[in-house]
């Protein structure tokens, strides 16, 4: 029996030896991941005969940043890599060859890179000095951070050489979590790829300034062994100190890691004979489901997305049930006349009008400035007898002729063309007196002659012929076209206007050439008036015949007036020419009867008409701001320190500031005007820039395409170069003569160590560059470098401003301050019109409108604002002329919604011409406080406020006006149907949008494609100012 209970003993521990020194799954790891404490080892001590020590070798590979995010968060810059490569030489010298427990035999081998952009072996595996030695060799890199392509290289290098027994990997990794981009797939990828090849990660952070989620990433499985908390540089009372602690816990760790990796107990393993093959099993049960795991942490707060598409209009909602009908209010006092309004300023290009009824007659215009009578000329010889002419200016006394023989008497002839003046002949003697002879063309003012005897009174002559009519003035140049105008809708019949007055005369026609003497004509028309001054001297000419009556010329546009031409310089006195011999008598005509009375010619156009029309036609007529020449250049950091986010506030400031110094020059060679040029810099070779003089830069749609499309760089910092670059590049060579430059310099106040520091100074060498430095603290938190903006700003303090965010350059104050600084002394250039008048505001006296006011209730307006925007509603109904009933039709009345988030509208009062009610209603008006969404209360108005259950709500032959005030920044749903849906209800819309920050494209939309009606000003009070309050009623009625 005893033997039968001694062998039952030795089967029962055969069995129970294998059992327990076996393990059985992964161990669970307690605690941070080492081995604790209290806890019994994993396997039983050695017995007898089991002695023997395992290799356990173990290879560690350091990836160490070095990008820029790295080396400027601590002054001077690179000094944080500095201390890492200690942190890594002190974590080198700590890993020993050992016996671990008596069992295992580690050995180490190290290698490692540095990386940025680009990825630095420094070390292949080597021993431990040989290691140390390599540290040495890390320089910093700069530039941006691509930490995936890091350990994409890492893994690679560690598993490319394997020999012997199969080695524990390691790595550790040393960053901030930081990255610029993920060229290689992510850090999540190449996480995963070296975990598949059995490397484990620690992560350790190289400062506190990191970014956890990046951290937690780059660990292995489980983040509280490989990322517990490990850091490597802690920054104590201003002084570095290498946490030699995390060291001490890692190697722990790693040991423990590779302990269980390595060792296998079998000594004791003995093959025993092969059992019989066992009945197949029962099917397991299906395993309970595992315990809910703890709720994770909160993550970060995610970077911005990319604008999403424009969704799908929704479907059209439902008609909402008709609401109860209010009470009467009661009927307010009527107010007190109010003291008579000042006269406004011009106003802006308003909409094309209706035409109106006829005007009433104008008053006489002044009478016109006497021309400049003509040159006197030479006296010609004698020509035939000619026909009468036009009654000249009264000539001066001539000296007296020689008496002539009194010749017979002859007939009238036609008076002949001035001849050419002769030569100056000899003193003759003196002739016998001869025949009197015909007046001759008043002659220059000869020498005095001798006193002459009188001579014998003539006969007095017949009366000439009567003078040829002169032929039609030329027509003038026809005017441009101008563009079709928008059809209006059509007017009320206007009250029978007075008949017109007499049109002015036209000018006169240039005398035509006399043409030959044709046959007598019929009776002729009565001739227009002719000039009242001599033409110019001709040629002598042949006796023309008489030519036939051409046709009326058609009716010319009236052109500018011309400005009259400066007085001529009195010509030289001519000399007597040889006096002519008689011309034949012609024959006699038969004078012609009288002609009949022309029709009334049409009024002319004055010229007050004229300029009229031009302003009410085209906007060239507005009043422009202008800075004289100006050269501004904009330096701008796009290295990695600067981050994506503050870049884009970076080249929103650049659009805003420009926004504010008026019209860019439309020609980048012009002497005159402002061109604007920036740089955006990061580190050497990756310098980009707009130049001044780019023909492409010609408006200020181009200028902000331009800037939209930089690119952040997230490279080094290269503040001296790019300061150089902006000089030679854009400001030396391009400059203008009598331009002003200012450059606008946005920097952290830190740079590349490597970058010349003596060339922060290079814009000071030009005495003529006034250089401002903008000094924002960078993405760690950091203050900028006042030292370094001082010498930017050429040691003028006044020109450096310090601020602790990039949010700061867009705020409404800061561009106010750089428009002062920009452009200090500006000049508001209006057009010298003739005929200016101050603006006739109407108030929708004589025409009906329905104005439904769509207030954007969403947090962005604040209750401030909001009061200022029921004010301004009130002012509007106190301003504008009602209807006076239900039945009027004419005149305006006003409707007020108010709208929040999707389905959130409010009606404050509908169509009305009460005051009281619409006093009442935006007293209870509440602010609604929430998300914006314009486009289901665009539909919302037109299903509810035009129209009630079909019934159309708004008047026949009224203009239906929607007023929004917004600033744009809402929610897209819908907004296609809406817009499409005021078309179709031909509703005319306004915008009236205030600050800066506004979302141009959905302004757009609004207002339907017409810059003209969105009305902008700096906040929700500017609504009050004269000018801004009186266009827009300009606008509306």
């Amino acid at each position: 029996m005893a033997i039968i209970s001694g062998f039952i003993f030795l089967c029962i521990l055969q069995v129970a030896i294998p059992q327990g020194l076996t393990p059985r799954g992964p161990r669970p790891v307690p605690g941070r991941g080492d081995q604790p404490g209290p806890t019994p080892p994993p396997f039983p001590p050695n017995p007898k005969g089991c002695e023997m020590v395992v290799d356990c070798p173990i290879r560690l590979y350091f990836t160490i940043d070095t990008s820029e995010t790295i080396a400027l968060q601590e002054s001077p810059p690179g000094i944080l890599v500095e201390n890492i490569k200690e942190f890594t030489k002190i974590f080198a010298q700590h890993l020993a060859d050992e016996e671990y427990r008596g069992q295992v035999q580690i050995t180490w081998s190290i290698g490692g890179l540095h990386f940025s952009q680009k990825q630095v072996v420094f070390s292949q595996f080597s021993t431990r000095e040989s290691f140390i030695r390599s540290l040495s060799g890390i320089r910093y890199l700069g530039k941006g951070t691509y930490t995936d392509c890091a350990l994409t290289n890492m893994t690679y290098e560690m598993t490319r050489h394997s020999s012997g027994r199969k080695a524990a990997l390691f790595a550790v990794v040393i960053t901030d979590g930081h990255v610029t981009g993920n060229p290689c797939g992510g850090i999540k990828v190449s996480a995963e790829k070296a975990r598949e090849q059995g490397i484990r990660v620690f992560s350790v952070a190289a400062s506190r300034n990191i970014e956890e989620t990046g951290m937690r990433e780059i660990a292995s499985s489980p983040t509280e062994v490989y990322r517990d908390d490990y850091i490597a540089v802690e920054v104590v009372d201003g002084r570095p100190r290498i946490m030699t602690d995390s060291i001490d816990r890692i190697i722990k760790a790693m040991k423990y890691q590779a302990y269980l990796e390595c060792y296998k107990h079998s000594c004791l393993e003995t093959p025993g004979i092969p059992g019989p093959k066992g009945y197949r099993g029962a099917k397991g049960t299906k395993g309970e489901r595992g315990h809910l795991g703890s709720k994770g942490e909160r993550g970060r707060q995610g970077d911005p997305g990319i604008e999403g598409p424009i969704g799908r209009p929704g479907q059209k909602g439902e008609i909402g049930l008709k609401g109860e009908k209010g009470e009467l209010g009661a009927s307010g006092a009527k107010g007190a006349a109010g003291i008579p309004g000042r006269n406004g300023t011009d106003g802006q290009k308003g909409k094309v009008g209706r035409i109106g009824p006829p005007g009433c007659k104008g008053d006489p215009g002044d009478k016109g400035p006497d021309g400049y009578p003509g040159e006197v000329g030479d006296t010609g010889p004698q020509g035939d007898p000619g026909e009468k002419g036009h009654p000249g200016f009264l000539g001066k006394s001539g000296p007296p002729g020689p008496d002539g023989d009194p010749g017979a008497k002859g007939e009238i002839g036609n008076p002949g063309n001035p001849g050419l003046p002769g030569e100056k002949g000899e003193q003759g003697s003196d002739g016998a007196p001869g025949p009197r002879g015909e007046p001759g063309r008043r002659g220059g003012f000869g020498p005095m002659g001798k006193q002459g005897p009188d001579g014998p009174q003539g006969e007095k002559g017949e009366r000439g012929l009567q003078g040829a009519r002169g032929r039609p003035g030329e027509d003038g140049l026809k005017g441009a076209k101008g563009d079709q105008g928008l059809p209006g809708p059509r007017g009320q019949p206007g009250s029978q206007g007075s008949h017109g007055g007499n049109g002015t005369m036209g000018n006169p026609g240039d005398p035509g050439p006399r043409g030959d003497t044709g046959p007598q004509g019929p009776k002729g028309d009565q001739g227009r008036q002719g000039f009242s001054y001599p033409g110019p001297r001709g040629p002598n000419g042949d006796r023309g015949d008489p030519g036939r009556k051409g046709p009326r010329g058609s009716r010319g546009e009236c052109g500018p007036k011309g400005a009259p031409g400066d007085k001529g310089p009195p010509g030289e006195a001519g000399e007597p020419g040889s006096q002519g011999e008689p011309g034949e008598r012609g024959p006699r005509g038969e004078p012609g009867a009288d002609g009949d009375i022309g029709p009334v010619g049409d009024p002319g156009l004055t010229e007050c008409d004229v300029m009229t029309y031009i302003r009410e036609t085209c906007g060239c007529c507005d009043c422009e701001k202008r800075c004289g020449a100006l050269d501004i250049v904009f330096v701008i950091d796009s290295s990695e320190s600067v981050g994506l986010t503050n870049f884009t506030l970076e080249k929103n400031f650049v659009i805003n500031t420009i926004n504010r110094l008026g019209s860019m020059a439309s020609d980048p060679a012009s002497l005159t005007g402002t061109r604007v040029g920036v740089v955006q810099y990061s580190h050497n070779g990756t310098f980009e820039a707009i130049r001044l003089n780019d023909a492409n830069i010609n408006s200020m749609s181009a200028f902000k395409t331009a800037v939209k499309n930089l690119q952040w760089i997230a490279g080094g910092t290269f503040t001296p170069s790019a300061l150089k670059f902006a000089y030679d590049n854009l400001i030396r060579d391009s400059r203008r003569a009598k331009a002003k430059v200012s450059v606008v310099v946005i920097t952290d106040g830190r740079f590349d160590p490597r970058d010349d520091e003596d060339l922060l100074t290079y814009l000071c060498n030009d005495n003529s560059v006034v250089v401002n430095a903008i000094g924002v603290g960078d993405m760690f938190g950091k203050t900028q470098d006042d030292e370094i903006l001082g010498s930017i700003a050429c040691q003028r303090k006044d020109r450096v401003t310090g601020m602790k965010r990039f949010a700061d350059l867009v705020a409404e104050d800061f561009i106010d301050k750089m428009e002062t600084v920009l452009c200090p002394e500006p000049v508001t250039v209006c057009p010298d019109l003739p005929c200016k008048s101050e603006p006739d505001v109407a108030q929708c006296e004589q025409r009906p409108v329905d104005l439904v006011f769509l207030l954007d209730g969403s947090e962005r307006l604040g209750m401030q604002n909001f009061h200022h925007v029921r004010e301004f509603v009130q002012k509007v109904a106190d301003k504008l002329t009602l209807s006076r009933s239900r039945t009027d039709r004419m005149r305006a009345r006003l409707a007020l919604i108010e709208y929040g988030k999707q389905n959130e509208t409010l009606v404050a009062f509908p169509l009305t011409h009460d005051p009281a009610i619409i006093a009442d209603g935006m007293a209870r008006l509440p602010y609604l406080d929430s998300s914006s969404s314009v486009g289901p209360a665009i539909l919302h108005t037109i299903d509810n406020v035009l129209t009630s259950r079909g019934t159309r709500q708004t008047r026949r032959n009224a203009e239906i006006s929607f007023v929004f005030i917004t600033d744009g920044v809402t929610d897209n749903t819908n907004l296609e149907e809406a817009v499409v849906a005021m078309r179709g209800a031909q509703v005319v819309t306004m915008v009236l949008a205030t600050g800066s920050d506004t979302d141009q494209e959905v302004l757009m939309k609004l207002a339907m494609n017409d810059q003209d009606a969105i009305f902008k000003a700096k906040d929700q009070s500017d609504l009050f100012q004269s000018g801004l309050f009186d266009r827009f009623l300009q606008w509306v009625c």
